[in-house]
């Protein structure tokens, strides 16, 4: 679409996903149909849902986890891609993102079913290598060395954020802002030539306000918390990040990690390995790894310290609200 137009409207589009809603925003002339692009978004979504779902038993990921071991299974080229990158933030990680965390999740109540004691209790005994020294690849062909339950609820969001933005494109929309929840990811500029703001939530489990905004151009950006999902045990409110180590939920964690990166998978994974690895080991990976992030800090008052890594969390990019 050429910048050189006056007659810029605003379209808004979402629709249902992964247990949320899309959502796509973009300027078109006047007589734009917003129709097929709605069904071609919708289709993009959907064939993430229906490849990468722990809810869907006839998912290929749950076809996936109910090979047998050693068994070469073939997998759709996207859902290899993202198990791909998976494992490698799993090993860039020194295994804080992990794939491979799928009985934990399903036993602590973060599944299709409730919690189940005696699930929670053989995930925390159970002896555990991290997924990416398990899964085996020959070209779209995947099987599994040992024992694993594979869950991508801490990247396929982000995945599907960039279908979206590469939907977009294949319609020849080269500027808009794509997201499922607090997943974004923005592309090119606004008609006025400003960047996309997005805003940053605040750890605050009984409202949504934005803690600080982003203006972001050309990028995308993934938030893991402790305050929307979680359950409760003995009293106890337990965050649905898994702790690779323990079988179980995050017992001390930041509020939340924000990440900023190239794509929208990567960026979502990036959030949950840093909420695993907490504020100084995390702190130290983002800086070495060259990753833009903002950890949200509880401290022993109701306050909120942040603490920013990265070029981009140091600059006016950020503006705090």
């Amino acid at each position: 679409m050429s910048k050189m137009s006056t007659e810029w409207v605003k379209v808004a589009l979402n629709g249902p996903t992964m247990g949320t809603r899309w959502q796509a925003t973009f300027f078109a002339e006047p007589d734009f149909d917003p129709a097929p692009i709605r069904a071609a978004l919708q289709a993009a979504v959907d064939e993430v849902d229906g490849q990468m779902s722990t809810w869907k038993p006839d998912s290929d990921l749950m076809r996936l986890n109910a090979a047998p071991l050693g068994e070469w299974v073939a997998v759709p080229a996207q859902l290899a891609a993202v198990l791909r990158l998976g494992l490698e933030i799993g090993r860039a990680s020194g295994g804080a993102f992990d794939i491979g965390m799928g009985d934990a999740v399903t036993a602590w109540g973060f599944g299709p079913g409730d919690a189940a004691p005696d699930g929670i209790r053989t995930a925390m005994a159970a002896s555990r290598r991290p997924a990416h020294e398990i899964l085996e690849f020959d070209g779209d062909h995947v099987r599994k060395a040992a024992a694993l339950k594979l869950d991508l609820n801490g990247i396929a969001k982000g995945y599907g954020v960039d279908r979206l933005a590469e939907t977009l494109r294949h319609h020849g929309i080269s500027d808009g802002l794509v997201g499922i929840d607090g997943e974004m990811r923005a592309l090119g500029l606004r008609p006025d030539g400003e960047a996309w703001t997005i805003a940053v939530e605040a750890p605050d489990a009984k409202r949504r306000t934005p803690h600080s905004i982003l203006a972001l151009q050309d990028a995308a950006v993934a938030t893991s918390g402790d305050y929307r999902h979680w359950v409760e045990v003995q009293g106890r409110r337990l965050s649905h990040t898994m702790d690779p180590r323990r079988g179980a939920p995050l017992i001390a964690s930041p509020a939340s990690v924000t990440v900023v990166a190239r794509t929208c998978a990567e960026a979502d994974a990036w959030a949950t390995a840093l909420m695993v690895l907490g504020p100084e080991r995390g702190a130290a990976l983002a800086t070495q790894t060259g990753l833009d992030a903002l950890f949200l800090l509880r401290g022993d008052s109701a306050g909120i310290t942040p603490l920013g890594i990265g070029p981009l969390f140091a600059t006016d990019a950020v503006a705090t609200g």
